[in-house]
């Protein structure tokens, strides 16, 4: 009986990289094996916060007009304009 020795000693920190696995694992699982690119990462991270921001951007823009978020009758979001009950 021959036990079979690693070919790789694997390190702390690894993770599942260095486990043995097929090339189809490996591209349907692809985030697991990718190396963490912190440029992809900041500009997403930017572009996340910019869309936030514009979205914040137009809600405040619409209330300051006046309007409000409204719900009808069959549970659609619509944006209607504030009336007084004097007009």
């Amino acid at each position: 009986m021959s036990d079979k020795q690693p070919d790789h000693k694997y390190q702390p920190g690894e993770g599942i990289r260095s486990m043995r696995t097929t090339g189809v694992f490996r591209a349907v699982n692809f985030e697991l094996y990718a190396k963490p690119n912190i440029v992809v990462m900041t500009l997403g991270l930017i572009g996340f916060g910019t869309v936030l921001g514009y979205i914040a951007y137009m809600r405040s823009k619409y209330e300051s007009q006046g309007y409000y978020a409204a719900l009808q009758e069959d549970g659609t979001e619509v944006y209607a304009k504030r009336r007084s009950k004097w007009d």
